[in-house]
């Protein structure tokens, strides 16, 4: 009886240990097919669309979207090295290696199709050897396929793509459609660059031309009428453009002045007249009667802005401009003063920002021939030394313009300060 028992102990021990295994195997086989299935699938995409900057970062921005690597591909013959594709005699060298982008993606999340349409969509394909202003084979359009699949996908997204560019009169698609050899990194510095160096700009070679229409941004047909009319300012804005942001963030959003300042992109030009390509942003045109005056490309932090609107709306030769920029005085007694010595409540505003500065409530006659406040509005003025013309003096400039606006003095009545403040750099807004 108990060598029977034993055996049969036995047996169920080991019948046991076999369904345990079996079901160990079961479930890591099990685990293992759903790692397979519940782990994102990433491909590849090699394309090129002129400087690589702009491209990398608009490319990062869509969703699906998971790394993108500025790199070069296509050379022979030709180091890939930044500094050896830029060189003169490899300008219109065909076996230059173009600047391309490696983009890493979820085909669940973003179709190979999309990407491709995206591609078109941000530069203009009908240049050849070009983007812009930037001229070389270097900048070359360019899609490096990997397989005969991506091959057949962006030979079927180009075809589609130029009916809609002929109908919209532009002419016919150069970009290359080539197996990729091989893909080079580019140098460190060159990977997100446009996020690394926010003071620049990002070019932008956009025809406009959308697969979808419908997709297109509900302002796209703008009515540039009231920019036809005096004195205007019109940046050129783009998506996904850091410059344009931190221009937006740093001047834009404080801007109140009284030449009126308006965004557009580039397919949101109609009707003006301007000399200076559309093709960077930021770009900021200063416009007359819907002409441009004159242009800067790239983003210009606040007190350059201002000293370039103080030169359009002010003029280098005015006594404002002077006060402004050159730590001039008004004439006592001036006209500006006269003007402003006897309004009725409300602010007095800075001439280029139109941030408020002075309130009439703090104003009082002073008699110097100067307008006089007992303080500012709060946060509105900034103050340091002023040791000029062997004075030792407090001088008081705007916060948001910088500009000089006068001193402050501690004369003023009952043991208050006395802001002394040049007219001429003012305005008034009534209350």
């Amino acid at each position: 009886m108990n060598r029977q028992l034993g055996i049969n102990l036995g047996f169920w021990r080991g019948l046991t240990l076999i369904v345990a295994l079996s079901v160990s195997v079961a479930v890591v086989a099990n685990t293992k097919a759903f790692s397979a299935i519940s782990e994102p699938q990433t491909a590849t995409l090699v394309v090129g669309a002129g400087c690589f900057w702009g491209v990398e970062k608009r490319f990062e921005a869509t969703p699906g979207v998971t790394d993108v690597i500025a790199g070069y591909a296509g050379g022979k013959g030709v180091r890939p090295l930044y500094r050896e594709i830029t060189q003169q005699r490899h300008k219109f060298n065909p076996n230059n290696h173009a600047e391309v982008v490696q983009i890493h993606f979820q085909p669940q999340q973003v179709s190979l199709q999309q990407l491709l349409q995206q591609f078109y969509e941000m530069h203009d394909p009908t240049q050849s050897n070009r983007q812009g202003n930037d001229v070389g084979t270097q900048y070359r359009s360019v899609i490096f396929y990997q397989d005969e699949q991506q091959a057949a996908v962006a030979r079927a997204v180009t075809a589609s793509y130029q009916p809609l560019l002929t109908a919209a009169g532009f002419g016919a698609i150069q970009t290359q459609i080539l197996p990729l050899p091989e893909f080079f990194p580019a140098e460190a510095f060159h990977q997100d660059y446009l996020a690394k160096n926010p003071n620049g700009y990002c070019p932008d070679h956009a025809t406009g031309v959308r697969f979808n229409p419908d997709s297109a941004p509900a302002q796209l047909a703008m009515d540039n009428s009231a920019l036809l009319q005096g004195k205007q300012i019109l940046m050129l804005d783009s998506p996904d453009c850091p410059y344009c942001d931190k221009f937006k963030a740093d001047v834009v959003k404080h801007y109140q002045g009284p030449v009126p300042l308006h965004l557009r992109q580039s397919s949101q030009l109609q009707g003006l007249q301007l000399s200076t390509p559309s093709v960077a942003t930021p770009t900021l045109y200063f416009l007359e009667q819907g002409k441009e005056v004159f242009a800067i490309q790239g983003y210009l932090p606040a007190s350059d802005f201002y000293r370039v609107l103080g030169h359009f709306s002010l003029g280098e030769q005015s006594e404002a401009y002077r006060v402004a920029f050159q730590s001039g005085t008004d004439r006592p007694f001036c006209q500006q003063y006269e003007q402003f010595r006897n309004t009725p409540d409300g602010v007095f505003v800075d001439a280029l920002s139109g941030a408020a500065l002075f309130d009439t409530k703090d104003r009082f006659n002073s008699g110097t021939g100067w307008l006089s406040f007992t303080r500012p509005v709060a946060g509105a003025v900034t103050t340091r030394p002023d040791y000029s013309h062997g004075m030792v003096r407090t001088e008081v400039l705007a916060a948001v313009s910088g500009i000089h606006l006068g001193h402050v003095f501690n004369d003023g009545p009952n043991g208050q300060p006395r802001y002394c403040i040049n007219a001429t750099v003012l305005n008034f807004v009534a209350r």
